[in-house]
């Protein structure tokens, strides 16, 4: 059975593959879809659709909203299937693209106190094609001699933690969910386990997601353990939500993460795309 992969970041946010270059990869690869879920931003959907062409791998548009859910700060939702070329949809997109420019510029501002020679446009020169995060900074600030590792931006600089960190403004849960379902898409709950909650926070969690819409969740994910993997396959069964998984490939940004193949024991099979693709018509 042939290998897939649902969640994967190009250099239109904060990966370091072109699209061109994950759609070569995942010909390398052997895989026989692949879905572009950039970081609140479908930019990259176009030139990757034209690099699959003639290929044998399907690609699938789709996207990766940061949302909030009650008191937690940030959860993740996978839109699979989604129609990219949807006008609201692309103008709440705008709308998120305006909100976390105006947190960059203050984060500029901040860095600026502490020593650094930047600004938005700089940001804007070097990384205006992607939807920039802190990452990028990190990259900046190596680049430019201040830091010798992204750790130490983050720890230095942009971590939550940091002097230079500005918190985002994010949509709901339920908005991030109702826009995907919008757009004709599926969305799927992102990683649960990296959310560290207990086992009646994430039912809780899943029950109200799944009231919202939800129609699925990642029971594949490159940092599981096999335990993980069976708990959210149970979970996704007990709460009627699809199974879907995936590498979250970043390129160098992520160095331990394959496409495909994860930390080398991913796997993604192809019969999981079937019931996501009829959940999507």
């Amino acid at each position: 059975m042939n290998a897939i992969d649902l969640h994967v970041h190009s250099t239109y946010s904060d990966g370091t593959f072109t699209p061109k270059m994950l759609i070569d990869e995942a010909v390398r690869k052997g895989l026989s879809a692949m879905a572009l879920t950039d970081h609140d931003t479908i930019d990259g959907i176009d030139d990757a659709r034209l690099a699959s062409a003639g290929t044998n791998v399907e690609l699938i548009p789709g996207i990766e909203l940061s949302c909030s859910y009650k008191d937690f700060k940030e959860i993740h939702i996978v839109g699979l299937f989604i129609n990219d070329k949807d006008k609201a949809f692309n103008a709440k997109l705008e709308e998120l693209r305006t909100t976390r420019d105006e947190r960059n510029h203050l984060m500029c501002g901040k860095l600026r106190m502490h020593g650094i020679d930047i600004s938005f446009d700089d940001m804007d020169n070097d990384y205006g094609n992607a939807v920039i995060t802190r990452a990028h900074f990190a990259d900046y600030l190596m680049k430019h001699g201040y830091v010798s590792s992204k750790k130490e931006a983050f720890d230095r600089y942009v971590g939550d933690n940091a002097p230079c960190f500005v918190p985002r403004r994010y949509l709901s849960s339920g908005d991030g969910i109702r826009i995907i379902l919008d757009a004709k898409g599926v969305p799927i709950l992102a990683h649960p386990t990296l959310y560290h909650l207990g086992n009646d926070v994430m039912r809780d969690m899943l029950a109200a997601l799944k009231a919202d819409g939800l129609a699925g969740m990642e029971c594949i994910y490159s940092t599981y353990t096999m335990g993980e993997e069976i708990q959210m396959r149970r979970l996704a069964k007990e709460f009627g939500l699809i199974p879907s998984g995936g590498s979250d490939f970043h390129g160098a940004n992520k160095p331990s993460i394959s496409l495909g193949t994860g930390k080398g024991h991913l796997f993604v099979p192809e019969s999981i795309l079937e019931p996501i693709r009829k959940h999507a018509h």
